[in-house]
């Protein structure tokens, strides 16, 4: 097995929105966030305009990897995040809007602050007090600091702490 590099990454937040919203109507759609399949990774490929490896991502064994989907329509991934649970925190390694959610013409608005909320709630879940950490590429790192209230640790990381990820979660996971 090939060695984990740690990813800088340079997902865009367009909105933050209470699901994902519809760019064109503004309509909103709830979500779903479910374990990516092994059968899912054939659609997921570069060829079909994905950036990253994510056959490669999905074989690391301390790595999971999640899609998020519009709800009763699971067959249409809009995102994908891989994320690890460590001891104090839940690190992002990858995430990516689908292709269609990228750039001027995209479709939805709202994945990557969705799948970051994900991880927030995932960090309660675990005890980790909603922390979750990621590398980020620098020309990114006020960008993520302004539109998800990351920390700057130094360096390219970041970390979401327990005040920042519950605004989080009340955006996108409201009970």
């Amino acid at each position: 097995m090939k060695k984990a590099q740690k990813q800088l990454l340079d997902f865009e937040v367009d909105k933050l929105t209470n699901s994902i919203e519809n760019v064109i109507t503004g309509d909103s759609f709830p979500t779903d966030v479910l374990p990516l399949t092994r059968v899912e990774l054939k659609h997921i490929t570069k060829k079909r305009g994905w950036n990253f490896d994510w056959k490669s991502e999905f074989l690391f064994p301390d790595r999971d990897v999640y899609k998020l989907t519009i709800t009763n329509n699971v067959e249409i991934v809009q995102g994908l995040i891989s994320l690890s649970v460590t001891p104090d925190n839940v690190y992002v390694h990858l995430l990516e809007n689908a292709p269609f959610n990228i750039g001027r013409n995209k479709i939805y608005a709202g994945v990557a602050g969705n799948l970051m909320a994900f991880a927030c709630k995932l960090s309660f879940k675990h005890g980790r007090d909603g922390f979750v950490s990621f590398r980020a590429k620098t020309r990114l790192i006020d960008y993520y600091i302004k539109s998800l209230g990351a920390i700057h640790f130094g360096g390219h990381l970041l970390v979401i702490q327990t005040d920042s990820a519950l605004k989080l979660l009340d955006k996108y996971f409201k009970q």
